[in-house]
């Protein structure tokens, strides 16, 4: 029976199916091998499970702070903003419920063990404007550009090239730092001073007035012009948010908190390490929680597996939903994505993480950090913007 001209077909055709279960079956096949490492094997594959559902769903979703906030501002289209915030609350709910086991009293002056809770200083929002500026000039966040590895971009291999010499710059700028004003910075968890019942309250309202405010401020954008198979449509923002959100919640209990910065940071820092201008110690960073750096002495690491996992599940779900799509950057491109890769290196590196690590792992963990973060990294993502509307970028 032949299809109508309007309607698209209910199967994917094999053309689609193929290829994205050839990349499904690369991946289970890297976790199977992982998992044989002795000792730590079960930790890596799941770790490298965890980072293709997580690839998918970025995605499928579009889940790109720059993208999304470009949108807003450009548009005020807040779809994507508010699928953020709808990761925020599931992982907030998520991770108050498994506090309260791990930690009953939170009022007793420990932390939970893992948390992404770091030190809020001028350092913090520093890292975080300069990630917010990088982000705008390279098109894209760390895990987004991961993701976009996956659908053939040349531009975000570039990207994370530049991240490493930032990394490398903030381990040159760390010891001043941590000395001067780290080791003396409060470490704020909003449960130790409110209780899991008011942390939870204070951070699930505002997110819901953050909610109300873009929901006012949004603008529907026109309908798409023609239908398009289920396979091929991108998922609804809040969809995608729900889902990072439970990901997010799931790595916490089972391995740790999620983040996309440790492999990298731990590559530039063991490259780095053997030149003699390095400092042979980064004093005091191994003592805070984040996406914690160290000189490598084995292949795999959990991190390494999940971002392995990232870029062959958004690999996957880009073949799958035709998005795959190679295009060579122009020099002008390629020389932003370079720079704005060296700003979100140096940005994540002194906050301790990314818009994954310090900001989504960060706030669901109720850490003040997190919150601080999130407003630097909106101020410098808008600067960013308006240097590209007035370079015209």
């Amino acid at each position: 029976m032949a299809v109508s001209a309007d309607r698209p077909p209910a199967v994917p055709p094999l053309r689609t199916l193929a290829p994205a279960a050839a990349a499904l079956v690369a991946g289970l096949a890297l976790a199977r091998n992982l998992a044989g490492i002795e000792g730590t094997g079960k930790e890596l594959a799941l770790s490298a499970l965890l980072g293709i559902a997580f690839g998918a769903v970025l995605q499928r979703s579009r889940f790109c702070f720059y993208c999304v906030t470009r949108d807003f501002l450009d548009r005020r289209d807040a779809r994507g903003l508010l699928g953020i915030l709808a990761a925020l609350a599931t992982g907030t709910l998520g991770y108050h419920l498994l506090f309260g086991a791990f930690l009953p009293d939170p009022s007793g002056g420990r932390l939970p063990p893992g948390a992404h809770i770091g030190p809020v200083s001028w350092v913090l929002a520093a890292g975080a404007t300069s990630f917010g500026l990088g982000m705008a000039l390279s098109g894209s966040c760390i895990s987004a550009h991961l993701y976009r590895i996956g659908e053939g971009s040349l531009a975000s291999p570039l990207a994370l090239l530049g991240a490493a010499g930032g990394f490398v710059l903030g381990f040159l700028s760390w010891n001043g730092l941590y000395l001067g004003t780290l080791q003396a910075a409060p470490v704020v968890w909003l449960p130790a001073s409110l209780g899991y019942a008011g942390s939870a309250a204070a951070q699930i309202g505002l997110i819901a007035i953050a909610t109300v405010l873009l929901a006012r401020a949004h603008r529907a954008p026109p309908a798409a012009a023609g239908p398009q198979a289920w396979w091929a449509r991108r998922w609804p923002a809040h969809v995608g948010g729900i889902l990072v959100g439970f990901i997010g919640v799931l790595s916490y209990l089972r391995l740790g908190p999620l983040g996309v910065t440790a492999e990298l940071g731990s590559l530039a820092r063991t490259a780095a390490s053997g030149a003699a201008w390095f400092p042979l110690r980064l004093e005091g960073l191994d003592g805070f929680a984040g996406c914690a750096t160290a000189v490598k002495e084995t292949l795999w690491s959990q991190n390494g597996a999940f971002v392995a996992g990232l870029v062959l599940g958004a690999f996957g779900a880009a073949l799958s939903g035709g998005d795959f799509r190679p295009r060579l950057p122009g020099a002008a491109e390629a020389l932003r994505a370079l720079l704005g890769g060296l700003l979100m290196g140096w940005g994540a590196m002194v906050a301790l993480g990314c818009t994954v690590g310090t900001l989504l792992s960060g706030i669901m963990a109720a850490a003040l950090s997190g919150w601080v973060f999130a407003v630097f990294l909106a101020l410098g993502t808008f600067l960013g913007w308006l240097l590209r509307k007035r370079r015209g970028w």
